[in-house]
This record gives C-alpha cells, structure tokens and sequence, in this order.
C-alpha cells in the first residue's frame, strides 16, 4: 500500500460533520494539510483548532467555487450526505455533486477521490436515499478518474453520533419503545475504525494499486464485527446505559403512520417514511468488497466502545449519576 510519507493537502467536504471531524484529526495527527469547506465557519468549531487545517466558508454546490476549493489538492473526499429530504434534494446532494466533484477534480488534475457511500446501494432500492447514493457511485465511476475508493459505511457510532444517543434519550424518558423496523440489521461500525479507513484512502498515491481496486474503482464495505438487528441494537444501548425499558415491534402498517406524523412535525423527522424504506435492506457486509481488516484494522464494537461515551446520555443515567456522588 503506497501511502503517502510527506505531507499531503487534503480537501475533506463535509470535514465538520460527525465522521469528518475524526478524520480530520486523524489526518492532523499524521502531519497532513487539510481544507475544511463550510457554509459558515463556526459550525466547523470541532476541527479549527487542529494544526495545519484551513476552514473556507464556501457553498460547495456551487460548481465555480468547488473548482476553485479543489484547485491545488492532492486528494478530496466527500463525506456529504443527508438522511432526509424529498426527491430533489437526494438528487442534489447525492448524484449532483459527485458529478460535479468529479468535473473539478479532472478540471485541476487532482486524480484521487474517496467518495463515503451506504450499504445497500443498487438502481432498484426501496428508498430515494439508497437510489440516489447508487447513482453517485455511477455517476463517480463513470467519471474516468484513475485514484477512486468508494466506501460504504453501516450505521456509524462514537461520541456525537445522532442515532446511540438519541436513543440513549429515548430509552431513559420512555417507559416503553415502539420501534419501527425492529427487525432490520445492522453491522454498526465505530467511527474512529471508518476514520482510520478514509485516512489510509486519502493518503494512498495510487489507489488503482490497491487489490480491492476492479472495473476503475476500490470498492470497501466498512462494517462493525458484529450483525445485529435494530432491537437487539436498541436493547444494547439500553443495557449499557442502565435503562432498559420493554420494546415494542411496531408492525408496518402502525410504522408507517408513526413515520407519516413525524414528518409533518418542524425539524429534521426523528424517522421519515424513506427512512422505513432503506430499513427493509440489510445494512451488513455483502463479502465481496473489501472490509477493514484488509486495511488492517480490527474492528470495535459497541460493547467496547459504548461505556465511554453513553454513561450520561439520558436524564435517569445523569440522575443516578448524581445520587451516587452524593452518596460517596
């Protein structure tokens, strides 16, 4: 594996958002030079502290101004994605701007991309965010860059995640949790484990040199050592808070309705009917990628993990917390 002994600069779109800042730092840690694009500055606050890291606010789905971002960089990865939205939107963020990534990258030479998937792809997937992730990956494919690695993530955690600590919360208000696509399955990965990944991707001068690279791509499937279902994962976080709390399998028809109202309330919906979609697909390892232990990284799990950061995730376990300080 060629990776890259001097320092390299390294364009991260996405860099302030959840796994971004991991990478970031993994990247800083190694001596790398690193341009964090965001549309306003203070909402990279996790990452501008981190030495030889450059925060630009930019709009990257502007095409002149993605040109202008990639110009002088020896590698970009894209961590930009959303979870929710309609039609069009997906089609933005998830095919358009790989395109037009892709369209800067050749534009100023700059040959290697990682681009972060999802598990689950392929052109006839149950959800619009499925689909259009699929089409990104197409559209990057077809783009004739030499250096590309496409990885596809499960359902990522750590400190800071929006799915073990929300439902850390949930477990500790609710006396009992209806969960919708309780038996969907999952092969959670840790995000320093994925961070480690993206690092070595971004950092390897000839990703085509890589034995996962076939038909002009490296694809690598980045999973947890585990597979669980979604109540098992839920019943898990509630073990390792100390707030178990019976759950509920909400059959499709109830799932769908919960889902329905939740996307009529104000914000980003908790649970959103594509959502319900992308669930009905396993979200585990295919084996025929590659996975992180061909990168040399044993993958962690939540039972490892979790204990550092879901302790104080919810009220009852901050209380209980509490009470035995006091006691002490």
């Amino acid at each position: 594996m060629n990776i890259a002994t001097q320092a390299q600069k390294i364009l991260v779109l996405g860099g302030s958002g959840f796994i971004g800042q991991q990478l970031c730092e993994h990247l800083a840690r190694a001596g790398h030079r690193i341009t964090v694009p965001t549309r306003r500055a203070a909402n990279a606050r996790a990452v501008q502290h981190l030495p030889s890291l450059t925060v630009v606010e930019a709009n990257v789905q502007d095409p002149r101004t993605l040109a202008q971002l990639v110009t002088g960089h020896d590698c970009v990865v894209n961590l930009v994605a959303i979870l929710q939205g309609k039609p069009a939107a997906f089609d933005a963020v998830h095919v358009a701007l790989p395109k037009a990534i892709a369209a800067a990258c050749k534009a100023a030479g700059v040959d290697r991309l990682v681009h972060v998937s999802a598990l689950g792809v392929c052109d006839n997937a149950p959800s619009n965010y499925l689909k259009s992730k699929w089409a990104g990956e197409q559209a990057l494919q077809a783009s004739g860059l030499g250096n590309l690695a496409i990885v596809r993530p499960s359902v990522v955690f750590g400190t800071g995640d929006s799915f073990t600590n929300l439902f850390a919360k949930l477990l500790a208000l609710a006396p009992v949790l209806p969960l919708a696509g309780a038996s969907a399955q999952f092969q959670p990965v840790w995000v320093d484990d994925l961070a480690k990944l993206l690092a070595i991707l971004a950092t390897c001068l000839r990703i085509h040199s890589l034995p996962c690279y076939k038909n002009g791509v490296a694809i690598v499937e980045a999973t947890g050592p585990e597979v669980v279902t979604f109540k098992q994962w839920v019943t898990q976080i509630g073990q390792l808070t100390g707030n178990q709390r019976p759950i509920i399998n909400l059959p499709k028809p109830l799932a769908t309705a919960q889902a329905m109202l939740m996307e009529l309330a104000p914000g980003v919906p908790l649970m959103s009917r594509d959502n319900l979609a992308s669930l009905t697909v396993p979200n585990i390892a295919t084996g025929q990628h590659a996975g992180l232990q061909d990168f040399g990284i044993t993958p962690s799990s939540l039972a490892a993990i979790g204990p550092s950061y879901l302790k104080m995730a919810g009220p009852h376990s901050a209380l209980e917390e509490f009470r035995k300080v006091n006691r002490s």
